[in-house]
């Protein structure tokens, strides 16, 4: 079994605190694993918005079970850090007026929505809610929403602000990703989305509704095309009911139509758990989901099990 480094401590997992580098960096050059590029299978971890607005229970949209996620993630990658060639990291990141936050709306009064409330397109119709910005866009951004069978509009408390300590991912999981790049020689990436001001982004591959004068407006193909090189794709991440669910949505639609592919991709379920709100099921939303997905391929494991390579 393998041996944690000494400065992990899953005591301090949803607590802020500043990383001893040169202490990571002393550890994983002395774990003696061999360079990335030596992998013969090429593996990537990809940590979905593992962020302390997410995780840590003072976050401003805090996913409960998340603190168990990270931990069990952690220890995932620490036992496997020899097989697991690159890691990327997405990072959900907001400005404070965007489409899905309350300052974005008013009702007849002239109040923000509170946060959790769905706006459905009949109550932008009959005036229930007003868009304070593009108008034309907002009316009819929660119609396309129903037409192409996505979830309607949710109001979110504001959440992983640009520059604010809640857009970080949690500490003690940022250690062990500084750690395998160096102890494994390998770059890790990060991989920023949701900065559209007029669409919610859950997918990291797409937006909900394409913005194709944006920048990561459209169908990311460049990143679809990266992941095809690798022979095992490992997801974790946090909500399993909203970014998890709609990029392993956007993996299906990508790669269904090429044999072996989908085989490729491992959902780490003990490693992500769905957003709990007062009138959705998502947690129901997500087991059905995750069933279809299942029969067509994708493969759902436990952090405590092999890696099926």
């Amino acid at each position: 079994m393998a041996r944690f480094p000494d400065f992990y401590d899953p005591g301090r997992i949803g607590k802020l605190f500043y990383p001893e580098v040169s202490t990571i960096v002393s550890q994983a050059e002395a774990a003696g694993l061999p360079p990335a590029d030596q992998d013969k299978t090429k593996v990537l971890l990809l940590i979905i918005d593992m962020q302390v607005d997410f995780c840590h229970q003072r976050g401003t949209l805090h996913v409960p079970g998340a603190l168990d996620d990270v931990r069990r993630l952690i220890e995932f990658l620490y036992r496997n850090a020899e097989q697991i060639t690159s890691i990327t990291c997405s990072l959900d990141s907001h400005y404070p007026f965007q489409i899905f936050h309350p300052a974005w709306w008013v009702d007849v009064d002239g109040q923000h929505p509170a946060p959790f409330t769905i706006i459905s397109a009949q109550e932008v119709e009959d005036g229930r809610w007003l868009p304070l910005f593009k108008a034309e866009w907002s009316t009819q951004y929660v119609k396309r929403l129903q037409e192409g069978a996505k979830k309607q509009l949710t109001i979110w408390p504001y959440h992983v602000p640009i520059g604010a300590v809640g857009n970080v991912l949690d500490p003690e999981l940022w250690s062990a990703v500084f750690w395998h790049s160096i102890a494994r020689r390998s770059q890790p990436t990060w991989w920023t989305k949701g900065s559209i001001s007029q669409t919610e982004h859950y997918s990291i591959l797409r937006p909900e509704i394409e913005v194709p004068q944006e920048p990561q407006g459209t169908l990311s193909t460049d990143f679809i095309k990266a992941l095809a090189d690798y022979d095992c794709l490992v997801i974790a991440g946090e909500a399993a009911s909203h970014c998890v669910l709609e990029t392993a949505e956007d993996l299906v639609t990508a790669f269904r139509d090429r044999p072996g592919q989908l085989e490729k991709i491992h959902i780490l379920e003990d490693c992500t758990s769905p957003v709990i709100h007062p009138d959705v099921d998502f947690p129901a939303m997500v087991q059905t989901r995750f069933a279809e997905y299942e029969r067509l391929g994708l493969q759902f494991i436990n952090s405590s099990d092999s890696l099926r390579l």
